[in-house]
């Protein structure tokens, strides 16, 4: 299995899937014009990755902001990853954004994996 790395723009994050160290980054601001389309060998990736995950994987999300097309591909992201074990979300947020840390709280809600809150520095 291959490494995934797209660079960042300003409308698309930076994602970096690294199944060799069962680690999923994702930096930056999403709100691509077609969601879908630019998620789909993202969400390919990880349908691969789950017949062979990693002991732990390592979710990192460090979005400043997402659009609602991109909640839903979360959304879509964390039910994939709850049919592996060990997996840990590591959630960034700005201390003053309250609203970016809610909206991890309310993944976490949803999807059951074990969410960790940081605030960037």
């Amino acid at each position: 299995m291959e490494i995934l790395i797209r660079n960042a723009s300003f409308e698309t994050p930076a994602i970096e899937l690294d199944p060799k160290n069962g680690r999923l980054g994702f930096t930056g601001k999403s709100l691509p014009e077609d969601t879908l389309t630019f998620y789909r060998p993202v969400l390919d990736w990880i349908d691969e990755y789950i017949a062979d995950p990693r002991n732990h994987t390592d979710v990192e999300i460090r979005l400043e902001y997402f659009n609602t097309a991109t909640s839903m591909i979360l959304m879509k992201i964390f039910n994939k990853l709850q049919e592996i074990n060990n997996v840990t979300v590591h959630w960034f947020h700005f201390p003053e954004d309250e609203d970016m840390l809610e909206s991890g709280k309310e993944f976490e809600e949803l999807c059951h994996l074990n969410f960790v809150y940081h605030e960037f520095q």
